[in-house]
């Protein structure tokens, strides 16, 4: 059956980020465990709550609609957890990991930022402006979340970098790698 109608576009659309943020919800303790900096750890935290506030928002918007938010598999997300999984399986050093997982969490940033605002648009067309305002409300906490990343990344990149400069401590922090894996 031919879809044909922006309703339905949209309807498509928030299917398609119900199972994005159904992904993230898994796949940020892992990326959480990875981490070695305090603050991105806690960072991660505080997003998989957020992320959870968004999969109640998008519920909320299917009730609205009398829809299910099930039934569509989001396969940008699912790429972009598997290349964080990749990540996360390399063997970088602590301040490295942490860069490349910033790298990984604001490409989730980006996609759920064009996702949002797109159908925020959608709904506004649709005059579904009390369903905008949630897709608003998760947008600009998308942006917000992507802003503190860019902030973290200014201070671990660098310490990142200083790693290429300093010899002979590569065991001692494959060993603090191992014993944070284990754990």
């Amino acid at each position: 059956m031919t879809k044909n109608s922006l309703r339905e576009l949209y309807i498509e659309e928030l299917k398609d980020l119900f199972s994005a943020e159904n992904q993230l919800t898994k796949a940020l303790p892992k990326m959480t465990k990875a981490a070695s900096s305090d603050e991105l750890r806690q960072g991660f935290e505080r997003h998989l709550e957020q992320t959870r506030g968004h999969v109640e928002r998008l519920q909320q918007i299917f009730e609205m609609l009398g829809e299910k938010g099930t039934g569509k598999k989001c396969l940008g997300m699912e790429g972009l957890v598997k290349e964080g999984a990749e990540t996360i399986g390399d063997d970088f050093e602590d301040a490295v990991m942490d860069a490349a997982l910033i790298s990984a969490a604001q490409r989730v940033e980006h996609y759920e930022i064009a996702g949002y605002g797109t159908v925020m648009a959608y709904a506004e067309l649709l005059g579904e402006s009390e369903q905008a305002s949630l897709l608003r409300e998760t947008l600009q906490e998308e942006k917000e979340t992507n802003e503190k990343l860019t902030e973290l990344a200014k201070a671990i990149n660098v310490e990142a970098q200083q790693g290429d400069f300093e010899g002979g401590e590569e065991e001692p922090r494959k060993e603090r790698r191992k014993t944070r894996k284990a754990a």
